[in-house]
């Protein structure tokens, strides 16, 4: 089971993910990125590959799409923060 990141683990595992453009959120424990893109066919089809990979990993993000810009929230419902898997989502995001 997934836990919600301690306060010994946040700043190794957040710190490159803020380095790589993701911020932390004042009003809730989550991080968000905006991913830019040529168009709209470009962020759609990012969207898709991201989509594969969350389901492959049941971990699923708050997104929402205008034209060529993707806006990405991440946080573990299930923990009331930010987990391991937030983490690991955001780096797959970044590498697609």
């Amino acid at each position: 089971m997934t836990e919600k990141l301690s306060d010994e683990v946040r700043k190794s595992v957040l710190d490159p993910l803020k380095e790589s453009g993701w911020t932390l959120l004042e009003d809730r424990d989550a991080i968000s990125k905006t991913f830019k893109f040529a168009d709209f066919t470009e962020a759609f089809a990012w969207m898709t590959r991201a989509a594969l990979w969350a389901e492959k990993w049941d971990h699923h993000p708050e997104w929402a799409n205008v034209y060529n810009r993707v806006d990405v929230t991440l946080t573990t419902h299930d923990v009331g923060g930010l987990s391991s898997l937030d983490a690991k989502l955001a780096r797959k995001l970044d590498s697609l």
